[in-house]
């Protein structure tokens, strides 16, 4: 098998047999492990990275089950974002589509990444007529991206034509793993988010730190997929990371709806894309890391020893309360109804919001620096404290 040969076993996924998403919406470069029980609570879980240097990727949380209040907050957020996601989608893919040309392929970032891919997806189809095909790949902490995944993408298509998608960016940390597991490869490492309010890359929609909705949620929001899982046991060398498919969870799925009431903005948003889109091409995006060295200050201030423990923006912050041991949320003074769900996250999780000022985003979470149950660091296991 040469390099780039994608192996007989490894055979991409599609809706509806895996995944609340039109088969068109997405290719899954994943294993189907469904009926594999994966799941541990939260405190369970981490217990056994701590314990034994468990990898985080080889488990999966318990998936958490929204309160009636905080299901109205998601649609609440959806409606009021719903214009200014849509003219980020069409920031990201005209920029794309001006910069990499139209025989672009989209390979999203299991799983935050997959409902992004899927709106640049269709704003291409909307705007240009172009159908562009859409994969989504798994990347893991520590250990890389799937490169049997890499291989099936080299196999089908140029791999200079493939563009990897995220929901968002937080300090940069998976900027900087993407762009080592991409070394050498022949893919451009460079990612493509919504919102990048850390400022670790170049192709965003937006530099300001709000609401994307699909954080909110987990699999309900992502065609009702899990995180992935990548386990030697379940995930053999010649086959793709793993993940589950939720079937269970149809009736609280809010996948199509998502991307259906961001897409239905779209024709709205035009004259702003095509202004906003001008305006960065004038601009120096060269990335500042400004949020990395935020990161690194909070963590001194707050006498916390890995700046792991330190999850910024919206995203991240909701992600801590939702699947770790959070500690305090920091909030900018000040910030209105994109930490709604923040706040009522951590009153139901007891835990402190402190609001402060010279806050380059808009929320930032703490894991516990000392009871490090949810504390992974760099390479995936535990943070000893």
């Amino acid at each position: 098998m040469t390099a780039h040969t994608a192996p007989p076993t490894a055979r991409p996924l599609h809706g509806p047999a895996f995944s609340s998403y039109p088969a068109a919406d997405v290719t899954w470069l994943l294993k189907d492990l469904s009926d594999v029980h994966l799941e541990a609570p939260t405190e369970e879980r981490e217990e056994a990275v701590q314990s034994g240097g468990a990898h985080y990727a080889e488990s999966l949380p318990v998936e958490y089950q929204p309160s009636a209040a905080y299901q109205q907050l998601f649609h609440t957020a959806l409606d009021a974002s719903a214009t200014r996601l849509a003219t980020a989608v069409g920031v990201v893919a005209e920029t794309l589509l001006r910069e990499r040309g139209p025989g672009l392929v989209l390979a999203s970032l299991a799983r935050a990444g997959t409902p992004v891919g899927v709106l640049i997806r269709r704003w291409l189809a909307h705007a240009h007529g172009l159908d562009v095909p859409h994969y989504t790949v798994s990347i893991v902490r520590g250990r890389g991206i799937d490169q049997v995944a890499l291989r099936h993408l080299a196999a089908h298509h140029r791999a200079a034509d493939v563009v990897f998608v995220d929901g968002w960016t937080g300090k940069g940390a998976i900027t900087r793993e993407l762009e080592q597991a991409l070394a050498g490869t022949g893919f451009d490492p460079e990612l493509a988010v919504l919102a990048d309010p850390g400022g670790c890359v170049r192709t965003y929609g937006t530099r300001d730190d709000f609401l994307i909705p699909s954080a909110c949620l987990n699999s309900t929001v992502s065609g009702l997929v899990s995180r992935t899982v990548l386990r030697a046991d379940l995930t053999g060398p010649d086959e793709f990371h793993g993940a589950k498919f939720y079937r269970e969870l149809a009736g609280a799925d809010v996948s199509r709806q998502f991307v259906d009431t961001v897409a239905a903005a779209f024709p709205a948003v035009a004259g702003a894309v095509a202004a906003e889109t001008a305006r960065l091409a004038a601009t120096d995006r060269t990335p500042t890391w400004e949020g990395w060295a935020a990161v690194e200050r909070i963590s001194a201030e707050y006498g916390i020893d890995s700046v792991n423990l330190v999850k910024p923006g919206v995203g991240e912050t909701t992600r801590v309360l939702l699947r770790r041991v959070p500690w305090r949320i920091l909030a900018r003074r000040g910030a209105g109804v994109d930490l709604d769900h923040v706040r009522l996250l951590a009153e139901q999780r007891g835990v402190p919001v402190e609001e402060t000022d010279d806050l380059p985003y808009t929320c930032v979470g703490l894991i516990h620096p000392r009871y490090t149950r949810g504390a992974i660091g760099a390479d995936g296991t535990a943070v000893h404290t």
